[in-house]
């Protein structure tokens, strides 16, 4: 598993479509955490029923609250909303909790306030919210399903399940249990057409196009005003690789809703599939003049064009952008990536020189030098990278780590580990370029340089928590026996510090699998599987439920992990240990 602190970002961080959605319409999000500011001026007021001990209780959350103390004024009030079964205290138990950095508090705070107000939306929603950031989709949809059966009559964007199923796809929730559950749902009368869209919307992400397809058809004969419904046809007719079918369908959407700019879009998207340019370009100029020629919006049109490999449109919408004094640095990139596609590495070079510091910088220096490692030119890419530290010190380390990074993946490993050292020697309190000295060392065996490069790095930073879990994950996974009580402390001081990393979740339960005790470790290893998709998450829970003797589910797990991860070692390595586990 990858624990290290330097990880080279993508060039584009997020797919055009759903950039785009979130540029031209007011999608339906989950709610943002609330601000900062006063959390409780707007908790329902505590108003009667209180005796000595329940005033005395509620006074001393009120004065937690106002020092800060969420997660005591939090408490407070939960114990006073099960003393009393009073939704109001509930209410603002769950508004401290939000506050408190305790996930576990807020989610008992939203359970025990969905208790006493069974017809109140608001809990239902806040524990969708919490679901949600658990990676816990179907259980998300659960709730959303009882929000929208539960709004009073005109409520229509309570009732709006299609957002909600956009975001689970956008982020890659496992869609099966998603589609069953909507599937087995009995939606009423008022809600019926909405639940059916979002099914399916579900069914298209389940590779059901043609379900999903004969759904939408009855769904436009009976409503076909229904909103999104034009919109999600066209989509799901891209996505069945039916561009044409998609334009008209946007088509007939955009009768009903002219100008709507996501129907636009997706009639841009189907002729750039098509190939037809000219009739792509109208649209998305269109798009441009209708919205005030957005420089962001420009971006994400060009991204639709480069992912169809469409470059010349491309660079004609970006271009434009690139004389401007504030030029965003990601145009910078994108240009570079046209220039490199079009086999101008020089030209390429040249954009990918003038993103300036700051969080583009490393992708784009990170682009040029593997642009010219893959052109054969690698002292070309080892020049270019000496020349950038002096020209930008402060980014020397991240230049030294990138440096070494490209060395070791074209099998250079003696000269990436000899410039490693003199880039620690060079930086010597550079905690990134320490830890990832410590992490090739460790997978290399050589434990006395991995864990005296991690105290290193602890004795400047001793609440470092990705430090402290890899020594102590380290430690655990070689199973050295007299220091597994020592691996464990650090890997409990890590999780004090970052309770909800996955990886620190995985270390959890990995040691605790180590000193003899599979039961403890199973919770801790389902919630980092829960968390993370990991080919070695997904090991150690295989392992550990082969141990406790649920074998179905271990072989269930490992026919997943098959097929999720291209690459998967230590599963491999798993199945040398345990062959029996082999279907």
């Amino acid at each position: 598993m990858s624990r290290g602190l330097f990880k080279i970002r993508a060039c584009c961080r997020s797919s055009a479509p759903f950039g785009l959605v979130m540029l031209l319409a007011s999608c339906q999000t989950l709610p943002p955490d609330p601000p900062r500011e006063d959390p409780m001026a707007k908790a329902p007021p505590v108003e009667q029923g209180l005796d000595a001990a329940g005033l005395s209780s509620l006074l001393i959350a009120e004065l937690a609250g106002q020092r800060g103390d969420y997660g005591r004024a939090s408490r407070g009030y939960l114990a006073g909303a099960e003393r009393y079964g009073a939704a109001s205290l509930a209410e603002r138990a769950a508004l401290a909790a939000r506050f408190s950095d305790d996930p576990s508090l807020v989610e008992e705070a939203a359970q025990r306030w969905q208790r006493l107000a069974p017809d109140d939306t608001d809990p239902t929603r806040l524990l969708a919210d919490i679901a949600v950031q658990q990676g816990d989709w179907d259980t998300a949809l659960a709730h959303q399903l009882a929000i929208i059966e539960q709004a009073q009559a005109g409520e229509e964007g309570a009732r709006s399940l299609v957002p909600f199923i956009e975001s689970a796809v956008e982020a890659g929730a496992p869609p099966a249990p998603l589609l069953e559950r909507l599937r087995d749902h009995s939606a009423s009368p008022a809600t019926r057409h909405d639940v059916e869209l979002a099914t399916a919307l579900m069914e298209s992400a389940n590779g059901l196009n043609e379900a999903a397809r004969q759904r939408l058809t009855r769904l436009a004969e009976a409503a076909p005003r229904l909103p999104g419904l034009w919109r999600i046809r066209a989509a799901v007719a891209l996505e069945a690789g039916q561009p044409q079918h998609a334009v008209a369908m946007a088509r007939r959407g955009l009768t009903y809703l002219p100008g709507d700019p996501r129907l636009v879009l997706l009639q841009a998207q189907a002729e750039i599939r098509q190939g037809n340019i000219q009739a792509a370009e109208a649209s998305t100029d269109a798009l441009l003049e209708d919205h005030g020629d957005n420089p962001d919006l420009r971006q994400a049109l060009a991204q639709l064009y480069l992912e169809e490999g469409h470059t010349a449109p491309a660079r004609r919408l970006l271009l434009p952008l690139a004389g401007r004094d504030t030029t965003p640095a990601s145009v910078f990139l994108m240009l570079g990536s046209i220039a490199e596609r079009q086999g101008e590495i020089d030209n390429a070079l040249l954009y990918y020189r003038q993103v300036p510091e700051g969080e583009d910088f490393l992708t784009a220096r990170a682009s040029a030098a593997r642009m010219l490692f893959d052109n054969d030119r690698a002292q070309d890419a080892r020049t270019f990278l000496r020349v950038e530290r002096l020209r930008h010190p402060r980014e020397a380390p991240g230049l030294f780590s990138l440096e070494v990074e490209l060395l070791a993946s074209q099998g250079s490993t003696a000269q990436a580990e000899a410039l490693l050292d003199q880039a620690i020697e060079a930086h010597p309190d550079s905690t990134q370029l320490r830890y990832q000295r410590a992490m090739r060392a460790a997978r290399q065996g050589k434990l006395e340089i991995m864990e005296s490069d991690l105290r290193r790095l602890l004795d400047q930073q001793p609440d470092n928590a990705n430090a402290l879990n890899a020594l102590g994950y380290t430690l655990a996974d070689h199973d050295i026996e007299e220091r597994l009580d020592e691996a464990r402390q650090l890997i409990e001081r890590a999780h004090q510090l970052s309770p909800n990393d996955p990886a620190i979740l995985d270390s959890m339960g990995w040691v605790r699998y180590r000193q003899g005790d599979p039961e403890a470790a199973l919770p801790w290893l389902e919630r980092a599987w829960q968390g993370m998709k990991d080919q070695e998450v997904a090991a150690h829970l295989i392992e550990v439920l082969w141990r406790l003797d649920r074998r179905e589910r271990a072989r269930d797990l490992l026919e997943q992990a098959r097929q999720r991860f291209a690459s998967h070692p230590r599963i491999d390595e798993l199945l040398q240990r345990l062959p029996e586990l082999a279907p």
